[in-house]
């Protein structure tokens, strides 16, 4: 069931609740070394007022293209359990990817949750490592997508 959802650039400040929520349910920071950098951007999805969905952009080297010219991971994708499947992650994403490609970006990379790792995949990723373990989160997957330079 498709929602109405806005997405707009945020202050990290306003990613806070739901990285926690959803992200670190049993503890951990929720604030990150580069959330604060000029470069980086936050989007956050709402539906009316509510923030339903938040992700992080920012440049960093990708680990497993190394030789990429302008890589931008993606880190600390959020969606409210009782809105998934309503377009808002997907919201979140297209945008994203459009203002990394405006900002000269050729490719984005994130390290996907194993759960999540379909969804990166109908998104237009492709899946570059093993599953492979992140302590104190959980199995995750190395996942990426290159952008058109046009």
């Amino acid at each position: 069931m498709e929602v109405e959802v806005t997405v707009e650039e945020v202050t990290p400040q306003v990613t806070y609740p739901l990285r926690r929520a959803v992200l670190r349910p049993d503890g951990g920071e929720v604030a990150w070394a580069g959330d604060e950098d000029p470069t980086t951007f936050h989007l956050a999805a709402r539906t009316g007022e509510r923030v339903v969905g938040v992700v992080r952009f920012s440049p960093a080297p990708c680990p497993w293209r190394p030789r990429t010219n302008a890589p931008w991971q993606l880190r600390g994708m959020a969606t409210d359990p009782a809105v998934r499947g309503s377009g808002a992650g997907r919201a979140l994403v297209v945008d994203g990817l459009a203002r990394v490609a405006a900002r000269g970006g050729d490719l984005v990379w994130c390290d996907a949750r194993g759960t999540a790792a379909a969804f990166y995949e109908r998104m237009g990723f492709t899946v570059v490592t093993e599953a492979y373990d992140k302590p104190g989160i959980g199995p995750h997957i190395g996942m990426l997508i290159a952008l058109s330079s046009t």
